[in-house]
């Protein structure tokens, strides 16, 4: 754990795809996950972390989602590799079960619900920046899935916009196992000002919340 002072009232958590798609055993992505999901401990480390974070007032939640319409699916000139996965499978249809947010890991009233994201960088094409400067949020911790893509893409450029970024340890998960999770974790490293586990992170909360 990296010896960081967040500020009082200026930290926020942002949580991405916490989903059907990828969070339900019907979810078209769960597959993919669920070996993470389960050596890592994933879905629980993100209750835990959610749970806890609600305990502190002073620490906004913010939700973003991936979601896709027809028009999506059938017209984009130029589709990445990642998109002509989720394109062929259809993943994240737009008002569908599959682009609802997790029963377990969703929104309540006061958290921040972001207009859905298509890339993979929540920054891009959401309001993401213009919420965390309602919430005066500097210290950015980002967790959900995939790690290797929507995860590392944010948090690279909430790095180059001058945010603190804190990442997870065991409340992400990328398909591939334990050679990916190196990896991820190795990448997480360079971008992050913090890579810590769910427990690590909680256990400043109280020291934000008696400043």
């Amino acid at each position: 754990m990296a010896n960081t002072s967040y500020e009082h009232g200026r930290v926020g958590l942002l949580l991405i795809d916490l989903v059907n798609e990828n969070f339900s055993e019907d979810g078209k992505a769960y597959a993919t996950y669920a070996p993470e999901y389960e050596r890592l401990g994933t879905i629980e480390n993100l209750k835990r972390l959610v749970d806890g974070v609600r305990e502190h007032a002073n620490v906004p939640i913010f939700y973003s989602s991936t979601a896709f319409t027809d028009a999506d699916y059938q017209s984009w000139k130029h589709v990445s590799g990642i998109h002509r996965q989720m394109f062929d499978k259809r993943l994240f249809e737009a008002g569908t079960w599959n682009a609802e947010f997790f029963a377990g890991l969703a929104p309540k009233p006061g958290d921040v619900v972001l207009a859905p994201h298509k890339s993979l960088d929540v920054f891009a094409h959401t309001d993401l920046e213009f919420q965390l400067r309602q919430k005066n949020v500097e210290y950015l911790a980002i967790a959900g899935v995939s790690g290797i893509m929507a995860v590392e893409s944010t948090a690279r450029t909430a790095m180059e916009r001058g945010y603190h970024v804190t990442t997870f340890t065991d409340a992400i998960a990328a398909p591939g196992g334990l050679v990916t999770y190196q990896a991820m974790m190795r990448g997480l490293n360079m971008i992050s000002h913090n890579v810590i586990s769910v427990d690590e992170f909680l256990a400043s909360l109280p020291k934000l919340a008696a400043a």
